[in-house]
């Protein structure tokens, strides 16, 4: 038997499909997740300011506790061996070799976020020194079917980690702090600059992989200006509207002038007359030689201006007074601005209010541990029963139609604690993804079963998007003097439309790069003129599969798209060695495919070209095994194609006996 095929840590026989190196992948049934740890303290050194309150005080994280089947298990942990770091051959061929960087010549490179939401990181370097803005992950699409989430691809840093002087998070969402434990350690664990709500987020899911080593992370009040990070390098932060405390936008001071990242960003304001907080955050640009704006882009599509948080808020106030029963409203865990507002207008109406949903707790505890809201009507679930219905309100996730959310629990009926009834208001406080238009659907469908009264953002103002529309992001363009502009944070047709927009106001087009993963942007002849070189810094996908991470999966990602295209076949034959005949009719397995007791005629076809295909092929001593498993392939995926004109994956697996 060849060894390859036998997975020793599973116990299992695996298979290899003909012409596929990696074979039929096998993840392990439980992910890891991890109590949390404090082996990450804060170095919160000169710029942070503790209350006496919060000294001392020990900051406990929920962490997942069901897997996919709802059953509480044990766990593994992930370790230093578990967690493997591939890269295959063929991305290692694709790598080009990049030009040094010539002196006075500053380097910009996205390494990802310009070609999809998500898994944003832009590097900038200028002579021995680099700094790193933001590490986000991307969630996984139809596309890479049973992955865990993409990062970006940090090889271009990997080879230079002893320049890396920091790295900058503008604030604490996934899609900017997911991907840092998977990448710290192979960048040399530099620095995190932060604001403190990001740097205890940051610490709640480094707690998850307990082997990593200690981050060194900085966090930056809003009192600190400019400071150093090298001899060439200054940072600043200054403030921006998003929808989480503490929204940083990014200054790097450089000798040629400021490279600015605007972060998610969009601007507050009521009927498009904005307020003057938002001024006030951007007279830090008066007077500033801006050489580069990078500037979110994904709310760029969308005409005109946001609604007011503020209407948000007045809505949801009035549906709160007005409502007979129970007050559910769901919402993106991220939205925690929102999300302490809701608990003030929660207590303002004397209800009690109560957390479900892992994220959303966890994100919860980070306000109690800042005291940004007052949580003491906060109530535990299990203690539901005991207030009557007009003085209760439930903060939900799901509002997307998550299948193991606690707002899909709600609406099937199978959560522990709530049943939903026809005196609740439900509030679907946000919009729908794109992609997730079905499950939002059927979450509606089951709402409605309930007789329950449902208010989405069709409906009412009960939700502001966190990304500035096409005006906002126009204001916020004239805010800032820049020279030169890159527009990040979106689909490349985003991008493409920002440009529009900034050459719409003046900027030259020589002036606007419109960059790729990877692309790298050069700015030079002293501040004067940008470039893209036709070199590209290393971009495929990487990915995280479990316990491996890396770009290796490609072929595992496409083995996976055709089982759930047409399924599998699979082919169970022994032959004797010394006769080349079946000892016995050959056993045959089928997932996704046909349904195996109605399809007797095929299954004896299917056995005698089996029969066939080793009596003419199985010639010679001795027996080729790989060019018999190949010649059963061919005739089965043929004959199975013309008979159900379906191409199932087809697996055999051949024992010499």
């Amino acid at each position: 038997m060849d060894k390859e095929k036998f997975n020793r840590e599973n116990r299992r026989f695996i298979p290899r499909r003909p012409g596929s190196p990696q074979g039929i992948h096998v993840k392990p049934a439980t992910r890891s997740y991890s109590p949390f740890a404090s082996n990450t303290p804060l170095n919160h050194g000169a710029p942070l300011r503790q209350t006496e309150d919060q000294k001392g005080k020990k900051l406990v994280f929920l962490r997942k506790s069901r897997n996919f089947h709802g059953r509480n298990n044990k766990q593994p942990q992930r370790t230093s061996t578990s967690m493997r770091k591939v890269t295959s051959e063929y991305a290692r061929r694709r790598e080009q070799i990049i030009p040094p960087l010539a002196p006075g010549v500053i380097r910009i490179i996205p390494l990802g976020g310009v070609e999809q939401i998500g898994k944003n990181m832009t590097a900038i370097e200028y002579g021995e020194d680099i700094v790193v803005v933001d590490a986000g992950i991307q969630f996984k699409t139809e596309e890479t079917p049973g992955i865990d989430y993409m990062l970006p691809n940090t090889k271009y840093l990997e080879t230079r980690k002893e320049k890396i002087k920091g790295l900058v998070i503008t604030h604490g969402h996934l899609d900017h702090i997911g991907a840092i434990p998977f990448i710290m350690e192979s960048l040399g664990n530099p620095p995190i600059y932060t604001r403190e709500f990001g740097a205890l987020l940051i610490k709640k899911r480094q707690s998850e992989f307990p082997h990593l080593p200690e981050l060194n992370i900085k966090v930056i009040t809003k009192d600190v200006g400019s400071f150093p990070i090298s001899d060439n390098l200054k940072l600043r932060f200054f403030g921006i509207t998003h929808s989480i405390p503490e929204s940083a936008g990014v200054i790097i001071e450089t000798p040629i002038g400021d490279i600015v990242g605007t972060g998610d960003v969009r601007v507050d304001s009521l009927n498009g007359v904005v307020k003057e907080e938002e001024f006030e955050q951007y007279k830090v640009f008066k007077n500033r030689k801006v050489l580069l704006l990078m500037m979110d882009s994904t709310g760029v599509e969308k005409s005109g201006w946001g609604i007011s948080e503020d209407l948000v808020i007045e809505t949801i106030d009035n549906i709160m007074k007005s409502a007979p029963g129970r007050v559910v409203i769901a919402t993106f865990a991220s939205q925690v601005e929102r999300i302490i507002r809701f608990i003030n207008t929660a207590e303002k109406y004397n209800r009690k209010v109560f957390i479900e949903g892992r994220s959303m707790k966890n994100n919860i505890e980070v306000v109690k541990f800042l005291k940004l809201a007052n949580t003491s009507n906060i109530v535990p679930v299990e203690e539901l029963q005991n207030y009557p219905p007009h003085k209760v309100m439930i903060l939900s996730t799901g509002a997307q139609g998550e299948e193991f959310a606690a707002l899909m629990r709600m609406a099937n009926n199978s959560h522990k604690y709530i049943r939903l009834n026809s005196t609740d208001t439900v509030v679907l406080s946000s919009s729908v993804i794109p992609g997730n238009e079905r499950s939002v659907a059927t979450l509606k469908d089951n709402l409605y079963r309930h007789d329950s009264k449902i208010v989405t953002y069709a409906d009412t103002d009960v939700h502001a998007g966190g990304h500035g529309k096409r005006a906002e992001l126009e204001w916020i363009h004239r805010q800032i003097p820049y020279k030169f502009f890159m527009p990040i944070h979106g689909h490349h047709y985003m991008l493409k439309i920002h440009a529009e927009l900034s050459r719409s106001i003046g900027t030259p087009k020589e002036n606007v790069v419109v960059p790729d993963n990877g692309s790298i942007v050069e700015i030079f002849d002293n501040g004067n003129k940008i470039r893209v070189l036709k070199e590209k810094a290393p971009a495929g996908i990487v990915m995280v599969d479990g316990f491996s991470v890396g770009d290796v999966q490609e072929v595992v990602i496409r083995d996976r798209q055709m089982l759930a295209q047409d399924g599998m076949f699979v082919i169970i034959a022994s032959i004797d060695v010394n006769s080349g005949t079946l000892k016995k009719s050959p056993d045959i397995i089928s997932r996704g495919f046909i349904y195996l007791k109605e399809s007797q005629d095929l299954l004896k076809q299917t056995r005698f070209i089996i029969k066939k295909t080793i009596e003419e092929s199985a010639v010679g001593r001795p027996i080729n095994f790989d060019m018999l498993k190949e010649a059963i392939t061919d005739n089965v995926e043929r004959y199975l194609f013309q008979t159900t004109a379906k191409k199932p994956m087809v697996i055999p697996v051949v024992i010499g006996v």
